[in-house]
C-alpha cells in the first residue's frame, strides 16, 4: 500500500503537478462562470441597463468612489505591514504605497496576480536593495493579510446571515453557519498558536524563512484586511438598487464569495466570474439594474485605478530610464565644460 501511494504521488508530480492542477482549476472556474453568465444574461434588455445607469445618482457614485479611494488607501498598508514584518524598515511608506497599489491593480486587471504583481513589486523594491526572496516574503505576508481579513468577515457574515450564501453554494443555512463558525474558529486557533510560542513563529527554511507577526500584530493585520474589504463592500452596497432592500451584511457575504471566486479564477479583472457570482447570488434584483451597478463598480474599482497605475508605472520608468540619465549626463557635461575655466 505504501509503495502504491508513493508511486501515485510520484506519478502526480511527474505527469500533473500542482501548477498544472491550479491552471486546470482556474480554467474550469472561468468556463463555468462564463457559461453561467451567458445563461443568466439571456433576455437582458440593454436599453433597460442604460436606463438603470441613469437611476444611479451622482451622489451614489460619489460616495462609492470615496469608499473605493478609502479601500485603496487601506490597501497601501498591506505592503507597509509586510515590509515591517520582514524587517525592511528602510523602505518608506510612499514606496510601499506605490508598490501595493500598482501591483494589486495591474495584477488583478491583467490576471495571474502572483506573477504580475510579484514582478511589479520586484521592479520597485529592487531599487531599495530588496531581493527576490524579500519580494516573495512580502507577497506571502500581504496575501496572508488578504485571506485573514476575508475569512474573518466571511465567517462573521455567514454566522449572522447564513442564508445569504445559499443561492451561490446551494448549501442549507445550518451548514453555512457551521462554515462561518469554522472560519472564525480557525482564525482564533491561529492567534492562539501564535500567542503560545515563546518567541515569534517561523515558516520555511534558510533564506526562505518568514517570521510571522505576533498575535497582537496579527490582530492589526486582520483589521487592515477587514477595513479594506469593508470599504469595497460598502462601495458595492451604495450602488445597489433601492428595491428590493438588502442589508449590508448579506451583501458583504455575497461580495466576498464573489471576490474569492474571481481571485481563484485568475481571470483578468475577475471578468465574468465576479459578475456571474453576483447575479446568481442576488436573484431578487432585476438583472438590468444589478448589471448597471456592476458596471459602475467595475469602472470605479477596476478601470480607473488600472489607468492610474499604468500612468504611475510609465512615469516612473520614464524618470529612471530617460529623464534622470539625461539630466545626469547634462550635469556631467556642464561640470566638464566648466572645469578648465576654474
Amino acid at each position: 500500500m505504501y509503495r502504491f501511494l508513493t508511486a501515485l504521488q510520484r506519478g502526480f508530480h511527474d505527469w500533473i503537478g500542482w501548477k498544472r492542477l491550479g491552471i486546470a482549476a482556474s480554467l474550469l472556474i472561468i468556463a463555468i462562470a462564463i457559461t453561467t453568465l451567458v445563461r443568466t444574461l439571456k433576455g437582458v434588455d440593454v436599453n433597460v441597463i442604460l436606463l438603470a445607469l441613469r437611476d444611479i445618482s451622482p451622489a451614489q457614485i460619489g460616495l462609492a468612489a470615496l469608499c473605493v479611494a478609502c479601500a485603496f488607501f487601506t490597501l497601501t498598508f498591506y505592503d507597509l505591514f509586510a515590509l515591517r514584518t520582514i524587517g525592511r524598515n528602510h523602505v518608506p511608506y510612499r514606496i510601499a504605497a506605490m508598490s501595493s497599489f500598482t501591483s494589486y491593480t495591474v495584477g488583478h486587471n491583467v490576471g495571474a496576480t502572483v506573477f504580475t504583481g510579484g514582478a511589479i513589486r520586484f521592479r520597485i523594491y529592487s531599487e531599495w536593495g530588496l531581493t527576490a526572496i524579500d519580494v516573495a516574503k512580502i507577497c506571502f505576508v500581504s496575501g496572508l493579510t488578504f485571506w485573514l481579513g476575508n475569512l474573518f468577515v466571511l465567517g462573521i457574515g455567514m454566522i449572522w446571515h447564513p442564508d445569504a450564501a445559499t443561492p451561490m453554494n446551494l448549501l442549507p443555512a445550518e451548514i453555512n453557519r457551521l462554515i462561518g463558525v469554522g472560519c472564525v474558529a480557525g482564525i482564533i486557533a491561529y492567534l492562539v498558536w501564535l500567542a503560545a510560542a515563546p518567541g515569534r513563529r517561523e515558516l520555511g527554511q534558510n533564506g526562505w524563512k518568514v517570521v510571522l507577526p505576533s498575535a497582537r500584530l496579527t490582530l492589526l493585520q486582520i483589521a487592515i484586511g477587514v477595513v479594506d474589504l469593508g470599504f469595497c463592500a460598502l462601495a458595492m452596497y451604495l450602488l445597489m438598487p433601492s428595491q428590493p432592500e438588502i442589508d449590508f451584511i448579506s451583501l458583504a457575504v455575497v461580495f466576498i464569495l464573489s471576490t474569492l471566486l474571481g481571485f481563484a479564477s485568475h481571470a483578468p479583472g475577475s471578468l465574468g466570474v465576479f459578475d456571474a457570482a453576483m447575479l446568481v447570488a442576488l436573484p431578487q434584483f432585476s438583472k438590468e439594474h444589478l448589471l448597471a451597478a456592476l458596471v459602475v463598480f467595475r469602472l470605479l474599482y477596476f478601470v480607473i485605478p488600472f489607468i492610474i497605475s499604468i500612468t504611475i508605472l510609465t512615469a516612473r520608468e520614464l524618470w529612471f530610464n530617460v529623464i534622470r540619465p539625461w539630466r545626469d549626463r547634462r550635469r556631467n557635461a556642464m561640470e566638464c565644460a566648466a572645469a578648465p575655466g576654474e
